[in-house]
């Protein structure tokens, strides 16, 4: 499995906001970094709902 097709900037600010270390972002199947992602993101509007 090759590393994902994403920028520097990019991954550092996904590593931040999933709270996981850069290489693990790096490394991750495309398709569980997707779906962390919608979990954030539905985290984020619920948030944002109280």
């Amino acid at each position: 499995m090759r590393p994902l097709q994403i920028s520097a900037d990019t991954a550092q600010k996904l590593a931040k906001s999933l709270n996981v270390p850069l290489e693990q972002v790096m490394h991750m199947p495309q398709h569980i970094l997707l779906a962390k992602l919608a979990e954030l993101n539905t985290k984020e509007e619920n948030d944002k709902k109280d």
